[in-house]
């Protein structure tokens, strides 16, 4: 079990991720890191295709890193762009799917501003589908 890392490590290790985005089309930056109850982190950035509809969102990479070493249980998210922005409806659900009680924290930056956060998915996402439903 690793140590849990503090909010100021997790901003960090999601700016660097945004540092290896691939967006040529927006030029938006987007890096993400996802602490488990475990301490581990995944780190994921943006990744965008010609083909909107192809392209992953920084929180995706980072989820899909974790469920891949079948870590599941997402504590903290941290997600970094170059404006304050909420996680898409996609990424809502996404995380939703890894937080079922809803206790994800999730936190914004704007690295020119304050933090905004932290948010519980639930009230991103009150009414989330899940395989109950």
């Amino acid at each position: 079990m690793s140590t849990p890392l503090h909010l100021d490590e997790l901003f960090q290790i999601a700016r660097d991720a945004a540092s290896r985005a691939y967006n040529p089309y927006s030029q938006f930056a987007v890096g993400c890191a996802i602490q488990t109850s475990k301490g581990k982190v995944y780190a994921g950035c943006n990744i965008e295709n010609a083909s909107f509809g192809v392209t992953l969102c920084a929180e995706r990479v980072a989820g899909s890193k974790a469920i891949f070493e079948r870590d599941r249980d997402w504590e903290t998210i941290v997600v970094v762009s170059p404006q304050a922005v909420s996680c898409c409806g996609i990424c809502r659900q996404f995380i939703h799917e890894f937080a079922p009680n809803a206790e994800v924290w999730v936190g914004f930056l704007d690295p020119q501003k304050p933090t905004h956060g932290p948010t519980k998915i639930r009230d991103l996402l009150p009414s989330g589908m899940t395989l109950d439903h």
